[in-house]
């Protein structure tokens, strides 16, 4: 059992922009989250993954860099950001950065250098391609609609970009490219951050000779995913391992958008000799549409166990897991999986994070899922604010002829835009995010959905997240025992057990609004309770109630 740190902690992703803003400009900031550290402590969380704070033009609200080594103004100072970084260790967290190397900003200065002329000693620093019988060079997408390639009227050739426009990729298979990044991140180790959390690090490495990819079903360009997983990303990140992350004492993950089970065993091997562990995308791929990820599906539990048990036994004892439903381009889980209503929103939350926590990985927890905070009810899409949205909504109405009134509620339900609305603090104003106006809108069932109602309250979901993650932090078996699924089969039951020497303990819950029979074990029925989400409700008599859950641990 090979024991870090990273492995037995719980990760706590803030999204800058929207978590608590300290000066009344409607947008969240540094001195909001060095504010918030109390609450964090008393959560009881680890680590914080901060979302990018770097200097942007927030084309792509911060993934858009132009200064990796300043801060953006919005966000404050770099005094302000080591007095956050100080506070944070003060009280026992540590603090991952967002690492956005796959492209920049078109305004930073290596961009500004490289577009400049064909014979800038900067221009090898980006993918620059002539035209093809005058279009562009290839058929691939961008992952926010259209061409991923745009002309330079200037130099008459186009750059590439997978993302916004104002995103041009950077060319890692240059050198200096990889010692600019290297050193950059040194530097960042050096002023005492605690890792990397590496956005579409698995797109850095494009396939040889830039060819044509398949047009996914109903789509206008080529799968942008034909650069996941290139020929030479695992030697780009041995490098960075052995040039960089070698000589601190780091927790990195990796976002690989289009990873394998077999994939992600190189990037995250026990050996070490890259990153500690990936964010892969299936699981929260499953309530897609066809040929689109826009739709108002739930997702569906037997592929949703079917899958998150293939990575749990498919990593156990080669690599290590990261556990997520939740983060900033994901739509909030009690929305998708869980049922939103006054009803059932609290106890299906807690289901859902008992099956999520109790499994072997390092758990994520997004701003606000400790509340059970929902989806925005959504009204049009001039309410939006994320690209991808925007620009989807046009794209297949305007070139693909999706009638709006169906598409609109398919992209109100996934926008990324759902996790990126503002924290719910209180039920004053603005929930308490700010005295000005807020960036984004705050959604308004804050006055029942907020931090200090819930801190304040025993049963609450903010409580029971503490439950969960204070359990964590005690044993051994939830954080490295084997996992093993129960009644794979079962349309409402989600039911697996984990077992370490001679420990075990079995984790339920029932993910339907139907109550439903269960016989536990015969082995766990003089078991100890370790956490239940309807504490009135003794587990052992065979009923499980509409998202109810709980984890008994086998008597010795």
């Amino acid at each position: 059992m090979n024991k870090a740190w990273w492995k037995e902690s719980v990760v706590y992703q803030i999204y800058p922009r929207s978590f608590a803003d300290s000066n009344g400009d409607g947008i969240g900031d540094l001195n909001g989250i060095t504010s918030k550290l109390d609450y964090l402590q008393k959560l009881g969380v680890d680590v914080i993954w901060l979302s990018p704070v770097y200097r942007s033009p927030n084309a792509d609200n911060g993934y858009d860099i132009s200064d990796y080594e300043a801060i953006m103004k919005e966000f404050g100072t770099m005094e302000d950001y080591d007095r956050m970084l100080k506070a944070a260790h003060e009280h026992g967290i540590r603090v991952v950065m967002d690492l956005v190397v796959n492209h920049t900003s078109d305004e930073h200065k290596w961009f500004i250098e490289s577009r400049s002329s064909r014979t800038n000693p900067k221009r090898d620093y980006y993918i620059w391609r002539d035209p093809v019988d005058g279009h562009e060079p290839n058929n691939w997408g961008s992952n926010f609609s259209g061409s991923a390639w745009k002309l330079d009227e200037k130099t008459g050739q186009y750059y590439l970009h997978l993302f916004a426009e104002k995103q041009p990729d950077l060319n890692w298979s240059n050198p200096a490219v990889r010692r600019e990044v290297f050193d950059m991140m040194t530097r960042w180790c050096e002023k005492g951050i605690d890792g990397f959390r590496m956005d579409v690090i698995s797109l850095i490495s494009k396939p040889e000779g830039l060819p044509d990819a398949a047009v996914m079903g109903g789509g206008l360009y080529g799968d942008p995913n034909i650069c996941a997983n290139g020929p030479h990303v695992h030697e780009y990140l041995q490098e960075m391992r052995k040039t960089v992350l070698s000589r601190f004492d780091l927790m990195t993950v990796g976002e690989c958008a289009g990873v394998t089970l077999e994939e992600a065993k190189k990037y995250a091997n026990a050996a070490g000799t890259e990153l500690n562990m990936v964010f892969q995308f299936e699981h929260v791929g499953l309530d897609g549409g066809d040929g689109i990820k826009w739709s108002t599906k739930k997702m569906p539990l037997v592929p949703l166990k079917e899958n998150l048990s293939k990575w749990q036994n498919g990593l156990d004892g080669v690599a290590w897991n990261s556990l997520y439903f939740c983060n900033h381009d994901q739509p909030r889980i009690v929305s998708r999986l869980g049922n939103d209503s006054d009803q059932y929103r609290e106890r299906s939350a807690k289901a859902i994070a008992t099956v999520l926590h109790m499994m072997q990985g390092t758990p994520y927890v997004y701003q606000g899922e400790e509340l059970g905070m929902t989806n925005y009810p959504w009204k049009s899409v001039d309410e939006f604010n994320d690209l991808e949205s925007i620009n989807g909504y046009y794209e297949l109405t305007e070139k693909a002829g999706m009638k709006p009134e169906e598409l609109f509620p398919m992209i109100a339900h996934k926008s990324r835009d759902n996790a990126r609305t503002p924290m719910q603090w209180d039920d004053s104003d603005n929930a308490g995010f700010t005295t000005g106006k807020p960036w984004l809108a705050v959604n308004p069932n804050y006055r029942k959905i907020n931090a200090k109602e819930q801190v304040a309250r025993p049963d609450s979901v903010f409580n029971y997240y503490r439950q969960l993650i204070s359990l964590r932090h005690s044993s051994e078996l939830i954080v490295y025992g084997h996992y093993e699924l129960l009644l794979p089969d079962d349309p409402d039951l989600f039911v697996y057990r984990r077992y370490l020497d001679d420990k075990e303990l079995l984790c339920a819950a029932n993910l339907s609004e139907h109550a439903r029979t269960f016989d536990i074990p015969e082995r766990f029925r003089s078991g100890r309770v370790l956490i239940q989400n309807m504490p009135e409700h003794d587990v052992r008599d065979g009923q499980i109630a509409p998202y109810e859950a709980y984890v008994l641990l086998k008597s010795e």
